[in-house]
């Protein structure tokens, strides 16, 4: 059973995502918080797999509340999705470096987010892949200090091509088919590089990719 915060200011937009979630086997919405402070607090609490993270809260923004959760080592296991009106926030790239996931604009397809929900659980793909790649390359460029490509080194060369895959929205499955290797091999080495970077999550991995120059916007289309 997949465990769900969710956390926005606004009552019906999270009455409308708990009675969809929760309607499904797998699903289950354990708490709310109308807050970022509540967010923390509750994420703290509850134990979720998944939080689903408004922006503009009041108390604690979104953003603050992500990082307290990022950085805190008893809820590694949170996984924190955020929720934005705008494609383009200007925040969500910010976001995604303090520890989220990935995002979702508010108005996406039910079925998405179900999917989506199910896919950060797992653990296995950003989401919304053209769209978050468009935005991470064009954040990253303007990056104040993004990291040295050196950061690199500690890697194989097979673990930057899968890490490069994974920048380019792939998920383990298509690595694996791309590259001929079973998916557990696919998965073993997207940890790895995970592990020598220190990226929090698949979502890290893809902004340090962009950051150190391993790929370019628009390389793998």
């Amino acid at each position: 059973m997949i465990r769900v915060l969710l956390a926005d200011d606004q009552a019906l937009v999270r009455a409308g995502f708990r009675a969809l979630l929760d309607a499904q086997e797998d699903i289950e919405v354990v708490g709310e918080a109308e807050d970022g402070r509540r967010a923390v607090e509750q994420t703290r609490r509850l134990k979720p797999d998944v939080v689903l993270m408004d922006i503009r809260m009041p108390v604690l923004d979104g953003l603050a509340a992500t990082r307290e959760i990022a950085t805190d080592r008893e809820l590694d296991a949170a996984r924190i999705v955020i929720l934005t009106t705008f494609e383009l926030d200007e925040y969500v790239f910010e976001a995604i470096r303090s520890g989220a996931a990935g995002f979702l604009v508010k108005d996406t397809k039910p079925t998405e987010l179900i999917e989506a929900v199910r896919v950060v659980a797992g653990g296995d793909a950003l989401l919304s892949p053209s769209v978050t790649q468009r935005l991470i390359a064009e954040f990253a460029a303007r990056a104040k200090e993004p990291p040295a490509a050196s950061v690199l080194e500690e890697l194989t060369d097979r673990e930057r091509e899968v890490m490069a895959l994974a920048a380019g929205g792939l998920t383990n499955e298509q690595i694996a088919n791309r590259l001929v290797v079973s998916v557990a091999t696919a998965k073993t080495h997207v940890s790895r590089a995970m592990v020598k970077l220190g990226a929090r999550d698949r979502a890290q991995l893809v902004v340090l990719a962009y950051e150190t120059g391993l790929v370019r916007p628009g390389w793998l289309e």
